[in-house]
């Protein structure tokens, strides 16, 4: 089984080295193609996957072909590929705010096999989130074997295509509300005469140790939080503040924008 990638970023590498590192994949069955000559060559010095300059070719030798390139140029891609992508081709975007419909109709063929992938930035550390949705062409094995590719550099779950803009808001959008979170631990623990450094690294540290927590106890989160919570303690005061201040609103506010985005691309 031949894997092709066009585009060769972050997310994509993440990908390669996940699935490389899983044994899902050989090297020799992997090829990708990048626009500029030091992407490919970063990404063939890294992996040993073989890389080329003409998306077409990559297209032509693929049995199942990644589409990991930005939303915006999605189309110009496709135009271009269109004609090289075998009948019996797997294609797999991982562009958000592009449905199946889009896709069959920016490829002008009805009965074309099309995954919609939504994964996040974590996938660099191997810790990644995926939503997938499935066309009717696709079975069931072909959906599972996606399934595993996506799970070799973190968590995958199916979910309906109407599911697919919530999964961008809390999933695929959502690090940069962690990091926003992060850094603003850090900055009121440099306030208090915390070094930066392991300010960040006390922050960055609690809240991975907090979600590893919700994931591994099965316990609710609003569960969690009490068992921090002392009676007349630091924490409840802290969480006062978070409350009168409009936290949870303000997150709720900021997926909402970000699905409501992703719905109008």
């Amino acid at each position: 089984m031949k894997i092709g990638f066009i585009g060769l970023g972050n997310m994509a590498g993440a990908m390669i080295g996940g699935m490389l590192g899983k044994g899902l994949a050989n090297a020799e069955d992997i090829v990708g193609s990048a626009r500029t000559e030091a992407t490919r060559n970063r990404i063939q010095e890294k992996y040993a996957i073989k890389t080329v300059g003409d998306n077409r070719q990559t297209a032509e030798a693929a049995d199942i072909l990644f589409l990991a390139v930005k939303p915006l140029v999605l189309a110009e891609v496709i135009d271009e590929i269109r004609n090289s992508v075998r009948p019996e081709c797997l294609i797999v975007s991982i562009a958000a705010g592009r449905s199946l419909g889009w896709l069959k109709e920016a490829f002008g063929r009805e009965e074309l096999k099309i995954v919609r992938c939504m994964p996040n930035t974590p996938a660099l550390v191997m810790e990644g989130c995926t939503g997938i949705c499935a066309g009717e062409e696709v079975s069931g094995e072909a959906l599972d074997r996606v399934v595993a590719l996506m799970e070799s550099f973190g968590r995958a779950s199916v979910v309906p295509e109407r599911l697919m803009d919530a999964v961008v808001g809390v999933s695929g959008s959502s690090p940069a509300y962690v990091f926003l979170l992060i850094e603003a631990m850090a900055d009121g623990a440099v306030a208090a005469g915390m070094p930066r450094k392991q300010a960040y690294e006390f922050a960055a540290q609690s809240v991975l140790g907090s979600a590893k927590m919700v994931l591994e106890t099965g316990l609710h989160p609003g569960e969690l939080k009490d068992m921090v919570c002392s009676p007349g303690g630091t924490t409840i005061q802290a969480v006062k503040v978070l409350e009168e201040k409009g936290m949870r609103a303000a997150v709720m506010d900021a997926v909402e924008a970000c699905i409501e985005k992703s719905r109008s691309m």
